[in-house]
């Protein structure tokens, strides 16, 4: 008797943002953002041409029939990011203890949602100069910090205990409920996603 090898593949489709602000850089934009739905690009933004560009006709019909404000509300959401960047990467290099030089923060996050068990996830991810330097532990409801400079934003974040509940429901629900949105729109052209358990 042959023993056979039974893998399940369940569909998880996934809604993610990657921010990344820089500073000493000449070559590239000091602030540059992107969507991304189910690994395919849905927007992008930098602090050159400061204005949010869809990147797939889908996405186009869905802001003319769903949400007309979308790349102008998507647009002041950028700027506004771009901004907060550009203090952190300050506030980066005074404790890390940096003067100069070419420096970079990154910000990733997103949901999944996997359309066959109905379960979610999503991550919160902060990272400077290509190093982890703050993460939310959504189980737990609190930020993991593996260096030393990130400990006092831990404390800080941690005690603001309305918006952990706030990230909570929008990781599991509301970017999920994005996901779910763009996927009708996208459903076309996009590939679906398996993984194996």
């Amino acid at each position: 008797m042959s023993s056979l090898s039974l893998l399940l593949i369940l569909v998880l489709h996934s809604l993610h943002y990657f921010y990344t602000g820089s500073s000493g850089l000449t070559t590239f934009p000091e602030f540059v953002a992107v969507g991304m739905v189910d690994g395919v690009q849905i927007d992008y933004y930098d602090s050159i041409t400061q204005k949010k560009v869809l990147k797939q006709d889908w996405m186009e019909r869905y802001t003319i029939r769903e949400d007309p404000n979308y790349l102008e509300r998507g647009t002041g959401v950028r700027k506004a990011h771009q901004q907060a960047f550009k203090a952190n990467i300050g506030i980066a290099k005074q404790r890390f203890n940096q003067t100069g030089g070419a420096h970079i923060n990154q910000f990733m996050y997103g949901c999944e949602w996997d359309d066959e068990d109905g379960s979610t996830d999503g991550y919160d991810q902060h990272g400077y100069d290509g190093e982890d330097f703050l993460s939310l532990d959504l189980e737990h409801l609190t930020w993991v910090a593996p260096v030393r400079q990130a400990f006092a934003t831990k404390r800080k974040w941690d005690e603001n205990k309305a918006q952990l509940q706030y990230k909570k429901n929008y990781y599991t629900k509301e970017c999920v409920d994005w996901l779910k949105k763009y996927l009708v729109y996208g459903k076309s052209t996009l590939q679906r996603k398996g993984r194996v358990t």
